[in-house]
């Protein structure tokens, strides 16, 4: 009787990326296109993530893979720790509220750890008081996107160019203070206040994996990330353990 072929799966060449608080992966998908193979980790389950995923605290998985020396399956390494302590949102709602600081800045051990690594990186946050450089800050007009969403990121270990800011073309629809504004972008936040709807915020955001509100409002757009890793892998030298 005849066997049949033995099918070999050819190793994925592509490098390795780990995707830290990946969320439903908005960044993930961007460092995909760039030529990225992508791993996550997330405390929440993710169902919606388009890629392998770790379910745990991103700081504690961190630590291990390098204690154990797995880091080194990977080439760079994407952060982007929880903002709520310094972005430009919630700071004002605390403040108006009398909370203080009742998130905790997870910026600091996220930089420590990456460092650790030995490996490039970057860690994203939205524009606010966190505590990071902003070697490159991106803006949804810079991708034809319908957000403006201003994202900035601290690179740790390599350089990346910062491209010119491209003026926006109008207002952030919806209502401020009780007036409405139209405007060619979408508020990618919050609900009510005419805020878009699923279908809207996807096709703004270029996602379309996942139809999760929450997920879509935290997500970073993929343009983003792609831009980043098409940079990074344009004059990186990889030497990845397999």
């Amino acid at each position: 009787m005849t066997q049949p072929p033995v099918i070999r799966r050819a190793r994925d060449r592509r490098p390795r990326l780990l995707d830290l608080f990946c969320c439903a992966g908005g960044a993930a998908v961007g460092y995909a296109r760039a030529g990225f193979a992508v791993d996550g980790c997330d405390i929440a389950d993710r169902p919606n993530y388009p890629f392998p995923r770790h379910q745990g605290d991103a700081l504690i998985y961190l630590a291990h893979l390098i204690s154990t020396g797995e880091i080194k399956r990977y080439a760079f390494v994407h952060a982007s720790p929880p903002c709520q302590d310094k972005c430009t949102l919630t700071v004002g709602t605390n403040r108006s509220q009398g909370w203080g600081g009742s998130h905790v800045d997870l910026v600091a051990p996220t930089r420590e750890l990456l460092d650790a690594t030995g490996l490039p990186y970057v860690i994203e946050q939205p524009n606010g008081r966190a505590e990071i450089r902003k070697d490159l800050t991106l803006c949804g007009e810079m991708f034809g996107l319908g957000v403006i969403r201003h994202r900035n990121f601290e690179a740790g270990g390599w350089t990346v160019p910062q491209p010119a800011h491209v003026p926006h073309r109008g207002r952030v629809r919806g209502y401020r203070h009780g007036q409405y504004y139209d405007g060619p972008y979408v508020a990618a936040y919050g609900n009510g206040g005419g805020k878009p709807s699923i279908p809207e915020l996807q096709a703004a955001m270029g996602i379309d994996w996942t139809d999760v509100r929450e997920e879509l409002t935290e997500a970073i757009p993929p343009a983003y990330t792609q831009h980043i890793g098409a940079a990074f892998l344009a004059t990186a030298t990889l030497g990845v353990a397999a």
